[in-house]
């Protein structure tokens, strides 16, 4: 965890997320991934700020709790996972848990949104930081980037034959790319979006 978080978790919970990451083992949607989400939710913190940092910290430890390679209702049931979790745990925090949820579904649609799909004011911001901190990792380091690009490959080896897997990950890199924003937000896109679109050009090209 970041040194600095909106809320602390009683050990019980946590000892329940870290093992519903590691079920089935994973590549690269694991805690590691987790973790590395919420650093860059502490650089929002840190600058624009959050209108909702306890929903938006939750919604990252729990957005991908559930993940099986191939199914099409990981976030949904990670989702629900968290919105479990939070009457469990959390009934007095005055959490919002629908909007927990909300935030969890919508990285089942990334790549297919424009910063103006959210609207104006401090959610539509929230929402925009929150997706971008969950792909972030596209304008990562290129060793970092090509380390994830094979994680990936790994989560869905023996669940969908290889060549398809080639053709639908090249499909989807290849929509990031024609996209004129890759990241909904000022901050991301400034900080990430010339090393993302290096590291998915180099991705498409290794994948004819």
């Amino acid at each position: 965890m970041p040194h600095t978080t909106p809320l602390v978790l009683p050990e019980t919970q946590l000892t329940e997320l870290a093992s519903a990451y590691a079920t089935p083992p994973r590549a690269y949607h694991n805690f590691d991934h987790v973790r590395e989400v919420l650093r860059h939710h502490a650089d929002v913190a840190a600058g624009p700020g959050w209108a909702q940092p306890e929903e938006t910290w939750l919604a990252v430890l729990y957005h991908d709790a559930i993940y099986e390679a191939s199914r099409s209702d990981n976030e949904t049931r990670s989702a629900e996972m968290a919105v479990a979790a939070i009457a469990r745990w959390l009934p007095d925090a005055g959490i919002d848990a629908a909007r927990v949820a909300e935030l969890i579904e919508l990285t089942a649609r990334h790549g297919q949104f424009a910063p103006g799909d959210f609207g104006e004011g401090d959610l539509a911001d929230d929402t925009r930081h929150f997706l971008d901190c969950d792909m972030a990792i596209l304008g990562a380091e290129p060793d970092v980037f090509d380390a994830y690009d094979r994680g990936i490959a790994a989560e869905y080896r023996g669940k969908v034959p290889a060549w398809l897997f080639r053709l639908n990950r090249r499909r989807f890199l290849k929509l990031l790319l024609a996209k004129p924003r890759i990241y909904l937000s000022p901050l991301f896109h400034e900080r990430y979006d010339a090393r993302a679109r290096a590291n998915l050009r180099r991705a498409v090209n290794e994948k004819r």
